[in-house]
Order: C-alpha cells, then structure tokens, then sequence
C-alpha cells in the first residue's frame, strides 16, 4: 500500500475548504432538486474526492482508512450530502482493487467516474456462456443521478441447483433504469434512488462475489471483510455532520441570545457545559471508531476468533458513532432554541441529516447484540456484520 504522507491529505482537505462557497451557492437547489447540482458534483469529481480509494496501480490516492475517514468528515461537516456522496463514491474506487485490471481502467479513466452501489436488495443473476444476464431493482443508489457504472448485488445458483454466493454485478448507465424514488427529508442532495436492470448481460469479468473477493492488490483496504468496508464509508459521515453543526453553533453562540435573555449564548454557563459535552462525545466516538478499524485492520491478518471479535466492535464503534453524533446535533439545537426550525438555520440542515444518515444498516442498534452475543461468549448471531 502507498504511504499516506501528511501532505497528500492536506491536498484534499483543502479541496474540500475550498468547495464551500460553491457549495453555498448551490444549496438551496439541494432540497428542490434532490440532488447535486452538476456543477458541484463536476468541482468534487474534479478535486479527485470519488477516487480516494483507488489503487495506487491506477493513479489512485490509495488513502488509508484513518486518512478516508478525515476527508469523509470535511466534507460532511460542509454538508451533509456531500459528505455521504464522498463517502460512497470514494468507497466504491476501492473496486479497482477487486475487478480485472483492464476493467477497472476502463472504469476509471474517466476521471469523473462514480460508481453507485447497492446491497440493500438482492437481483438473480443466471449463469449464460461469457457470464450471466442479470434482472434486479436496487434501492438506496446514491449518486444515482450522476453514475457513470453501478454495483447491484445478485443472488446466483451453481450447476446443481445449490445457492451459490452472491456477486456484485457491474452495469454500464446505459443499462439502467433510475427510478425517481428519493423524497426525503434528509440527505435529499444524494439523489439516492432505486436503480434497475432487466435481463442485462453482464460479463463474468465485471463481476466478483460480495464476501471473500480476491483482491488483485496489496493494500490493506482491499483486503478487510467487504461488510466491514461498506459501514466505514458511511460510518464518518453522521460524526461529520456533528462537527458542521458545532462550527455553526459556535458561530451562531457569539452572536445570538435566547429571547427575554440579554447574555450571549456563548456566556451563559449552561451552554458552556452542554458544548463541552458536546466535543467530549464527538472526540471519544471518534477515537472508539478509530481504535476498532486499527484493531480490524491488524485481526484481517489474522483471522479466526480475533477477527469475528474486531469485527463486531467495529460494527458497534460504527453505530456508536452515530448514536454520539445524534445526541450532540440534538444537544446543540435545543441550546439554539426555535431559530434551528427555520431553514435559514444551518444547524436546521445538519438536525435533518444526521437523522437520515443514522438509519443506514451499518449503524443499526441491532450491532450492539451482535457485539454482546460476541462478548457473552456466543456466536454473532448474524454472518453479516
């Protein structure tokens, strides 16, 4: 795996820096058009922020988990939408990794490719001559709108009639149906829409099993357990959205005071005490995810019990994470009072974001019982964690 230099990624945080009056410019159009602007999703593709997966090989970043993790939040704590559009399509660079490589250069030399995936569903893929024709309807296809390829995830049989694993199955856009699904309140920007394919040829090149895919490189991303690696591109996000509203609290703290109140938000003791709470949840959220994906990453090397186990903790600091993130969005905004019910109010934007970002499977509270089961001496319960 490439070294991660500090300068490399100061180049992409300040990409993101950058973005924000762009992206103000842009973000009354978030909500009416139900997602991005081309000329925001152009200036994030053009900043390389959907490529920070991929390999070295292809030209790619090859960031670490830790370094993804730090430009996911940026982006996030600039916009809620942004940042899970980031996160996905950056995550789904890492596919470099996984396909042939005269696949994944075909992909990739695009150098606005975004590929939209979905494991929310499962499609029948039948095996024919060269690979399978696929027939499936996908939810959840963030970046739908705006994806050069996407990822569904299909069911298959082997020769005797046995369930075989599933695969991931990748399809040219001119293959696919975009359903206008998405009317959300929050996360509205993503465009995360049903996608669809029906009876389409898929290659055998273009395809790979979802769970147990042989890497074609070294480096540590590819190699993690494919679940583990899906909740870690979302998983940033609502702690990023956490850290936005804190920035816009401060800044809302200094200026304004509760009706019938002369002091300053920021004067007044209870408010100092509630921030300060604040940044402790979001500071011990993050260090818990950052500690579990270290953990992951030296346990993939290992297997066996050790890796059941830092796999079930990486799924609970991930839905940790997202339980901290709601508290402080919801903390803040109650110390803000009815201005955050205003659209006006920036902090009103985050409120409605982290409540959706929070929903995604990889956060489910349903992690904490796998962990339990696993730290009670059980079995997970699950083999999808």
């Amino acid at each position: 795996m490439l070294a991660n230099s500090p300068g490399r990624i100061a180049n992409y945080l300040d990409a993101v820096a950058r973005l924000t009056p762009l992206i103000a410019e842009h973000r009354a159009a978030f909500d009416n058009e139900r997602r991005l602007p081309d000329a925001v999703f152009n200036a994030l593709a053009d900043a390389g922020l959907f490529r920070l997966w991929l390999p070295g090989a292809l030209g790619g970043p090859e960031l670490s988990p830790d370094d993804f993790m730090s430009v996911v939040e940026a982006a996030s704590a600039l916009d809620g939408s942004v940042g899970w559009l980031v996160g996905n399509g950056a995550g789904m660079s890492r596919v470099g990794g996984y396909l042939p490589m005269p696949v994944a250069r075909e992909i990739f030399s695009d150098p606005r490719a975004f590929v939209t995936s979905a494991t929310g569903a499962v499609g029948m893929a039948q095996k024919v001559e060269g690979g399978y024709r696929v027939t499936g309807r996908w939810p959840f296809g963030s970046g739908a709108h705006h994806a050069s390829h996407f990822m569904g995830l299909a069911a298959t049989k082997e020769a005797s009639g046995k369930d075989a694993p599933p695969l991931c199955c990748y399809f040219e856009r001119r293959d696919v149906i975009v359903h206008d699904t998405w009317r959300t309140s929050g996360l509205r920007a993503t465009g995360s829409c049903d996608f669809e394919v029906r009876d389409r040829f898929v290659p055998e090149q273009r395809t790979h099993v979802f769970v147990g895919a042989c890497p074609t490189q070294n480096g540590i991303v590819y190699r993690l357990p494919a679940v583990s690696v899906f909740a870690w591109t979302v998983s940033a996000v609502p702690l990023g959205i956490a850290r936005g509203a804190m920035d816009a609290f401060v800044e809302l703290a200094s200026r304004k005071a509760r009706q019938g109140i002369s002091t300053l938000l920021r004067d007044r003791e209870i408010v100092q005490s509630n921030y300060g709470r604040a940044d402790a949840l979001h500071r011990a959220a993050r260090a818990f995810l950052i500690e579990a994906m270290t953990e992951l990453m030296t346990a993939t090397a290992e297997q066996g019990p050790r890796l059941v186990n830092a796999r079930a903790v990486f799924r609970t600091a991930c839905t940790h994470a997202a339980d901290s993130a709601v508290r402080i969005v919801d903390m803040l905004a109650a110390e803000a009072g009815a201005a955050v019910i205003f659209e006006a109010s920036p902090i009103e934007r985050y409120v409605r974001d982290v409540q959706a970002a929070v929903k995604h499977i990889a956060m489910s509270p349903n992690n904490y019982v796998v962990s339990g089961r696993v730290g009670l001496g059980l079995d997970p319960g699950t083999s999808r964690f």
